[in-house]
């Protein structure tokens, strides 16, 4: 499993000061990927249809929503020009998704 330190060398943070909103947008980031997927989301391999491994993908989906949501802290940018990196999220969960 991903842990702070992890999420935190992601980011490019190297002090505790924000490691409770950290922690909120990592939680926050496993729970829509689990959503995404309709999957739960487990540590070790996947033993039910319903669960799914943090795999290599699925980790870097994790980290760009965290990092996306941590640089971007309010719902809305004005006088910005702006890139979609749920787009890149998609991309890495797309054969994971169930229809």
């Amino acid at each position: 499993m991903i842990d702070l330190a992890r999420v935190k060398s992601h980011l490019k943070v190297d002090d505790d000061e924000e490691d409770a909103l950290i922690a909120g947008y990592f939680e926050a980031a496993k729970s829509h990927v689990a959503m995404h997927c309709d999957r739960e989301l487990v540590e070790a391999a996947p033993v039910e249809p319903d669960q799914m491994g943090i795999t290599p993908d699925v980790e870097q989906a994790i980290l760009l929503l965290v990092g996306h949501w941590f640089a971007n802290r309010e719902g809305v940018a004005m006088g910005t020009i702006s890139t979609t990196v749920p787009l890149a999220v998609e991309r890495l969960l797309m054969y994971r998704k169930r229809y």
